[in-house]
């Protein structure tokens, strides 16, 4: 046991800290909900991530991701790569891409547990689509205003985009901590049980829902 997780297993128990130390988690996009939940992810005890991302750091990024001022310039994936192992020791794999249906065999190759917090309809769609035709299990978080939502590929729709260029979208820095909180919780209780949970959440009222799986 990693002595950064202690308390996790104290509350946990050491059996669900053994399958989230052995856990391969393929994280697709770490923007504002990716990289909060990346870094979530590592704190919290798993095992292996892999960090899929081509963007770089704007200084929009900062208020709602994991980034800092001096990362500015710098590829996402591999920043946060490094901080990862800076703070937990963990020495995540960064791949520095846009997924497309050309190449998403490649860059998924051997995933077992898929995460999706793409900014944009064209990659969740590949994601979606190739972990459905190869029965990948996979989770999509997203925000669109005061609205975020946590949901398994089987009760997935993709969405539209917005029509805006993504440093314009609306965006709270507390919604991204609470999607990307459940969205941490969620994945953990898939490793741990195989429980698929469903989730909206709205910010206005903090309100969260546990949604029907179909």
């Amino acid at each position: 046991m990693r002595t950064i997780t202690r308390r996790e297993q104290i509350y946990r128990g050491a059996a669900t800290m053994q399958k989230l130390a052995a856990a391969t988690i393929h994280l697709c996009g770490v923007g504002a909900l990716g990289s909060n939940l990346g870094v979530n992810l590592a704190r919290t005890g798993v095992g292996s991530l892999t960090l899929i991302d081509c963007d770089r750091v704007d200084e929009s990024n900062v208020g709602t991701q994991t980034y800092s001022i001096i990362d500015v310039g710098g590829r996402k994936a591999e920043i946060l790569r490094n901080s990862l192992y800076r703070e937990t020791g963990l020495e995540a794999r960064a791949v520095v891409k846009e997924v497309t249906t050309k190449n998403v065999a490649k860059v998924l190759q051997g995933a077992r547990l898929v995460v999706d917090t793409f900014d944009n309809s064209a990659s969740r769609k590949v994601v979606f689509e190739y972990c459905r035709a190869n029965s990948i299990a996979c989770v999509h978080a997203g925000v669109n205003g005061g609205y975020g939502e946590v949901i398994w590929n089987e009760a997935y729709r993709v969405p539209s985009d917005f029509g805006l260029d993504t440093c314009g979208y609306p965006l709270a820095r507390n919604l991204i901590m609470l999607v990307s909180t459940i969205a941490s919780e969620c994945l953990i209780r898939f490793v741990d049980t195989g429980t698929k949970e469903n989730y909206s959440v709205t910010i206005g009222d903090l309100s969260i829902n546990k949604t029907a799986k179909d």
